[in-house]
């Protein structure tokens, strides 16, 4: 996946956050998983962006790892829903696979860019 698919799928993502957060019960519940969910969802987005614009490979691996947490949180917050009988799992149930899926993605590039990074370090130090 390109990083501009990326960009455009954590875009699609925050976007069916917050039509869920608009669609939350204004209950108390509601209230404070809605402000959570909101914030992590939209905040994947943007760490993602700001990974891509990264000073350095250093600086790249944290955010990616930065959203990775995010996307957890918003899986979390979206369980939470589900579990909490606050929304049907029908209805969260596509957008918490895309979290979970987001999650792995992101977990695997950390992952690949770290040993990229080791072996570039390696690669220095035996020449």
């Amino acid at each position: 996946m390109t990083e501009s698919e990326l960009i455009d799928r954590t875009k699609r993502f925050a976007l069916r956050v917050m039509n869920v957060v608009r669609a939350l019960p204004k209950n108390v519940e509601g209230r404070v998983i809605a402000d959570q969910l909101m914030r992590s969802g939209t905040s994947l987005r943007a760490n993602y962006r700001a990974a891509c614009k990264a000073r350095s490979h250093a600086e790249f691996i944290s955010k990616l790892g930065t959203v990775e947490e995010e996307a957890g949180e918003a899986a979390s917050w979206l369980e939470l829903l589900i579990d909490g009988g606050v929304v049907s799992q029908k209805r969260l149930q596509p957008l918490l696979l895309e979290a979970r899926e987001l999650v792995a993605i992101f977990a695997a590039s950390r992952k690949t860019a770290g040993r990229n990074a080791r072996s570039q370090i390696a690669n220095i130090r035996f020449r």
